[in-house]
């Protein structure tokens, strides 16, 4: 193993760790521990120089939600696609750096003080692939429990809905843990996702009977 795949695992052990002792506590993205409350309240400044609504999708999002052991390196926060064009021009002197990316890819940032990448899910894209785009896009932030201008985690359902709409395994293996750790949220999630797309539905359901199999095991 490499210098620096150490270093990184040894940070996600001390990561995990210190929120399995302060889990009660962080209750919002800005009790996140270490550099990643730093990241937040970097992008909470952002946010309320701009008076711009955001919320945490992403792994952050699946950890809130009851997932425990899903911890990521990054930090992912959905945007109103008027303010995206407003909130990079501020990053340059907020201690960010925008970070290159393809063309057609969703802009990227990385904090230079705690070198977090923060990724920015702009409303109204497209999620999923090339090969296989969701049959929506991603709302407004208004819309999935934003608050103000202060991070706030999405609200469970629409983190349901963006992780069925990207459609990869490791999105689809949220679904199922979260789905197991939240029994009595199926019927409203099942609900919220039935006003968005009967596709959606179908896959929640197919992704409800794996979590039940599985706790069968």
């Amino acid at each position: 193993m490499s210098a620096f795949a150490s270093t990184t695992l040894l940070d996600q052990l001390e990561l995990a760790d210190a929120l399995l002792v302060r889990r009660p506590r962080v209750s919002q993205p800005q009790d996140l521990p270490g550099r990643y409350g730093r990241v937040v309240k970097a992008v909470d400044h952002l946010l309320a120089a701009l008076r711009c609504e955001s919320v945490v999708g992403g792994g952050w999002a699946v950890w809130h939600h009851g997932f425990i052991g899903r911890v990521t390196q990054g930090i992912d926060i959905v945007l109103p696609s008027t303010r995206i064009a407003e909130f990079l021009q501020a990053t340059a002197v907020s201690g960010f750096e925008i970070l290159a990316t393809r063309p057609g890819r969703w802009p990227k940032m990385l904090h230079k003080d705690s070198a977090i990448q923060v990724d920015i899910l702009p409303e109204g894209a497209t999620p999923g692939t090339v090969s296989r785009p969701a049959p929506t896009t991603i709302p407004h932030p208004s819309t999935m429990g934003a608050e103000g201008s202060a991070l706030r985690y999405i609200n469970l359902p629409s983190l349901i809905e963006l992780k069925l709409g990207a459609g990869r395994a490791r999105d689809e293996s949220d679904v199922v843990e979260l789905v197991r750790v939240n029994p009595d949220r199926l019927d409203a999630i099942r609900q919220h996702l039935a006003a968005v797309s009967v596709e959606y539905t179908r896959a929640f359901d197919q992704l409800v009977q794996r979590a039940r199999e599985q706790g069968d095991d």
